[in-house]
């Protein structure tokens, strides 16, 4: 399985919109280089398939553009939300651990204020850096271990 990489999304402090990079620094036990959420945990990085996004518009929620999802990753091509915790992925010159599939949405969630589900409860993903890397807008993605 094979996609691309559509964007790279940073925020620098919690609580904001994610902004997109020319590029990223991906490092292995910690997450993005520069990104709030980076750390120890499990959820080093998170990732969205632009079809994720796309669902989110056909419901009616307009102006979702890259990084409002809170992605640090937003790909195309993939259907990231079927693959197992576990599934390793090569980014760019990284290599991700799918840790986590879905996760529950904060009580001030606009999006699910606004039409009362959100996309990432079910299609967000998230995962560990394994191997550090550089990744960019049009990089490859792809599936290298389920």
């Amino acid at each position: 399985m094979e996609g691309r990489i559509t964007a790279v999304n940073i925020s620098e402090e919690k609580g904001q919109i994610k902004k997109p990079m020319e590029r990223g620094n991906l490092i292995k036990d910690f997450g993005l280089e520069g990104d709030a959420h980076g750390g120890k945990g499990h959820r080093q990085v998170s990732l969205l398939a632009k079809e994720s996004i796309d669902k989110m518009k056909a419901l009616g929620i307009e102006g979702l553009c890259t990084g409002k999802f809170a992605e640090n990753i937003t790909t195309e091509g993939i259907a990231l939300h079927t693959l197992e915790v576990g599934t390793r992925l090569k980014a760019g010159k990284a290599v991700l651990g799918i840790s986590q599939v879905g996760k529950e949405c904060h009580l001030d969630c606009e999006i699910l204020r606004q039409i009362g589900k959100c996309v990432l409860t079910t299609e967000g993903i998230f995962a560990r850096v394994i191997e550090s890397g550089t990744i960019k807008p049009g990089d490859k993605i792809e599936v290298i271990d389920i």
